[in-house]
Order: structure tokens, then sequence, then C-alpha cells
């Protein structure tokens, strides 16, 4: 995988990412329902549909952080 690809792949799951803290903080339709844990079944999918490690999602969150994108 090229550089370009690598930075794509970076933004789709960035966005993806982004998305899944949104939905967590918004109101869940359903009473029962864990937002942690529904955050945490799709952070798990996300990084294996995009083929990312623990590793590789920590160091994700550590660089949004020095990037002030999250706190």
């Amino acid at each position: 995988m090229d550089e370009r690809e690598k930075l794509r792949k970076f933004r789709e799951l960035d966005d993806a990412f982004a998305r899944a803290l949104k939905e967590m903080e918004a109101p869940s339709n359903e009473p029962a329902a864990d937002p942690q844990q529904n955050f945490e079944q799709r952070l798990r999918l996300l990084m294996s549909e995009f083929r990312q490690s623990d590793a590789d999602v920590v160091a994700l969150l550590r660089t949004l952080i020095e990037l002030e994108r999250i706190a």
C-alpha cells in the first residue's frame, strides 16, 4: 500500500471513528443499550474492516489528541 492509500485509509478511519463517537453521545433509541459497549463493538468492527491493530488505534488516538481534534 502506497502512502496516498495509507493516508486515504487513515482519513476514512478517522471519519468513521468520529461518527462512532457522535453516535455514542447521541441518545439511543434503545433504552437498554449500553453506549460504551456499542462504541467498543463498532470500534472493533472498524479496526477489523480497516485491518488496524490495537497499536495502530492507539497511535491514531495520540495523533488526534496532539492535533487537538479530540480531548
